[in-house]
Order: C-alpha cells, then sequence, then structure tokens
C-alpha cells in the first residue's frame, strides 16, 4: 500500500507539472491517465473458481443484481435506487435474485472484472450485463428498462395467481 501511495504522490506532482507547462486540456488529461490505465497492478485475473461461480449466479435468474446489502436492506444509495426502479418496474419477485457483494470480498472484485465495469450495483437481464445504477435510472426514465423487462417476461401480472403468471 506504500509503494501505491508514493506513486500516487509522484503521479499527482507530474500532473501539477503538466499543468502548469502544458496550454491545451487535451495535452494535459493525456499525462496524468496514461500512468494509471497502464498500471498492471489495478487489474488482476479473474480465477476460475470466481468466474463459474458468477456464472452461476447470473443465470441464477432471469433478472440478477449484484449490490451492497440485500433488497430489504440495501447498504448504499445506488443499491437502494436500482431496487426500488426494479420494484417500481414490476419485476416479478420469482424471476428476480440478489447477490450481496459485501459478503465476498472476492465476488466483490470479481464482478467488476467480469463485466469490465467499475462499479456496484451491476443488473444481469436474461443473463446480458445491462449496467450499472445511472443505466438502470437513465433506461428507467427513457422507458427502455420497461420495454426490456416486458419482452424478456420478468414482469409479475397484478392480481394474478403464480399459476396463471406462468401461462
Amino acid at each position: 500500500m506504500l509503494s501505491r501511495s508514493i506513486f500516487s504522490r509522484q503521479l499527482l506532482c507530474q500532473s501539477a507539472s503538466a499543468l502548469r507547462s502544458t496550454p491545451t486540456t487535451t495535452q494535459l488529461v493525456t499525462p496524468f491517465l496514461r500512468p494509471v490505465l497502464a498500471n498492471p497492478v489495478a487489474r488482476r485475473l479473474l480465477s476460475d473458481a470466481t468466474r463459474q461461480a458468477i456464472d452461476k449466479a447470473v443465470a441464477s435468474a432471469p433478472v440478477v443484481l449484484f449490490m451492497k446489502g440485500t433488497p430489504e436492506t440495501p447498504q448504499c444509495g445506488f443499491s437502494r435506487a436500482s431496487i426500488q426502479i426494479l420494484g417500481l418496474q414490476g419485476v416479478d419477485p420469482e424471476k428476480f435474485a440478489a447477490f450481496n457483494v459485501l459478503e465476498d470480498q472476492e465476488l466483490r472484485q470479481g464482478i467488476k472484472e467480469y463485466s469490465d465495469w467499475p462499479t456496484i450495483p451491476q443488473l444481469y437481464v436474461d443473463k446480458e450485463f445491462i449496467g450499472g445504477c445511472d443505466i438502470i435510472v437513465s433506461m428507467h426514465q427513457n422507458g427502455e428498462l420497461a420495454k426490456l423487462l416486458e419482452q424478456k417476461k420478468v414482469l409479475a401480472i397484478e392480481g394474478a395467481s403464480a399459476e396463471e403468471q406462468q401461462k
């Protein structure tokens, strides 16, 4: 951890000197980002066991949310917002699964590498990665999420029994 702090401090100093000497913002951003993106330590390989566990989790239900906390007790505002939106959309609880990434550090890091998406929560519909909270909110607002969920037949039918919903 110490070497990472030193690396960050060096990077910050390099960026500050670039700010003083560079007249355009395009050139300013490039030196700052290049060392961060090229950092081989920031990315690790996903183990086969973790990949298989995530594959199994993603396939466990038509709608899967990897989140911080549980649907009943979300542990972050983004997870709470995602759960609320899925509830507003009318996702059938029988066709929904949530996984608490706070219970397993390997899952927490692994899901980010699996999807190549840096944030949690992460939504999967029919084994396809949809996005994080920002994408869920955007799709909810423009109606795309409702269309997707209806197309995938994962919405609960109000007033219908479980047998009627199966038809």
